[in-house]
């Protein structure tokens, strides 16, 4: 590749996992609760681990946090929190165990307020990374930079998931995502 670093866009067609992620999720925008809140649990899980682990793992994570019904995890337990935490199909970090819950129910209480997390984001929009992820800070648990602004870019509200000659960056082009209709706002 003359040095150039490669891209997402790059190395993941054909691969088993990255490949259908790149080319029929990543970047497209997403509007219910239950799959906002898998992807985030995705990246606070892939938290100094790879992406690739998560995509491997997805399945079990599916089925431990009960196909990511926020309502049904909001309700979780100690006794399903030492099940996740003895559940070697997922990542079995502490931390990242009790975010997901925790963030489940601070998930239900946006929705209770705003009508839905998907509803909640979309009245922050747009934003400036580093105020999303200010924002993020003080609402969820373990959300830094890094897992914020690959969640809100994940899910099309911030640019950057495919180059600009993607073939799938024209398909989603074609949903207008919300980072493509903030017109004339600089990110």
């Amino acid at each position: 590749m003359g040095g150039a670093a490669s891209t997402y866009c790059d190395i993941a067609p054909g691969h088993p996992f990255h490949g259908p992620y790149h080319d029929t999720e990543y970047g497209f925008p997403l509007t219910g609760d239950d799959e906002l809140f898998e992807r985030l649990v995705l990246e606070i899980n892939q938290a100094g681990l790879s992406w690739l682990l998560m995509l491997q793992k997805r399945a079990a994570f599916r089925k431990a946090f009960r196909d990511f019904n926020v309502a049904k995890v909001a309700r979780f337990t100690a006794r399903d929190e030492a099940r996740l935490l003895a559940d070697a199909g997922i990542v079995r970090n502490r931390l990242k165990v009790a975010a997901a819950i925790e963030n489940a129910r601070r998930i239900c209480d946006l929705a209770d307020k705003h009508g839905s997390f998907a509803a909640w984001i979309a009245a922050h929009h747009p934003m400036r990374k580093a105020e999303w992820v200010k924002l993020f800070g003080k609402t969820f648990k373990f959300t830094g930079g890094e897992i914020v602004g690959e969640f809100l870019m994940s899910i099309g509200y911030l640019p950057g998931a495919h180059r600009l000659d993607c073939a799938v960056q024209r398909k989603i082009a074609r949903l207008k995502p919300p980072w493509m209709q903030a017109r004339g706002f600089k990110y």
